[in-house]
């Protein structure tokens, strides 16, 4: 049982469960699905997970010295690769499957539980691509940071999931969901916000 006492710990903890409901988001989708596009920014759900990866790479690694030992690796995206395509984290090539960037998701977390591990929570390092003035951080507001970052990453994906079929939940192990009719639930809903008038266009001569 985790010592949700002791302060490391119990980020950890929370840092974990994040990473694994966002994978659990991906469970039993078929690679089509992983990697279409489902907002107007082109968000997938395959791709979130290869961007918060390589966010845990940076913020884990080059922050405080620590080098991933695998920099060649197809999912590992380089700053050239930001500067020919600034969305090369949110996607994934038709060449890597789904199952490899999992894997790669695993590493990458067990490379920054090291680097916990190693390291006191009062570890100062520097972020490469903060602004000077703030650069400098502690390891404890490292851990925090990447939590929300990869917390609000596992809530885009948990509406994503639900968009493709329906599966929706909180965690693996507990979905979190009362038992209510969705249907007449989504109705009622549907039947408030229609009693409010829709928007006039601004524009006059729109169609």
């Amino acid at each position: 049982m985790t010592d949700l006492l002791d302060p490391k710990a119990a980020l950890h903890h929370y840092l974990q469960e994040s990473r694994e409901a966002l994978l659990w988001k991906l469970e039993g989708v078929g690679e089509r699905d992983l990697r279409l596009p489902r907002t107007p920014t082109g968000t997938n759900l395959l791709g979130i997970v290869k961007h918060v990866a390589n966010v845990e790479i940076g913020y884990f690694g080059p922050t405080f010295g620590r080098e991933w030992p695998d920099p060649d690796h197809p999912l590992v995206v380089t700053d050239a690769d930001y500067d020919a395509d600034p969305q090369s984290d949110w996607w994934v090539r038709a060449e890597v499957s789904a199952a490899e960037v999992v894997d790669f998701y695993r590493e990458v977390a067990a490379f920054a539980d090291a680097t916990i591990a190693d390291l006191p929570l009062d570890a100062v390092g520097t972020v490469p691509w903060w602004p000077g003035e703030r650069s400098t951080v502690s390891l404890h507001r490292v851990v925090v940071h990447v939590i929300a970052d990869t917390t609000r990453h596992a809530g885009h994906a948990d509406i994503l999931r639900e968009g493709i079929d329906g599966a929706a939940g909180l965690t693996v192990a507990a979905a979190n969901l009362p038992d209510v009719d969705w249907p007449a639930y989504v109705a009622r809903l549907t039947r408030v916000a229609e009693r409010f008038e829709p928007p006039s266009d601004p524009d006059p001569s729109h169609p």
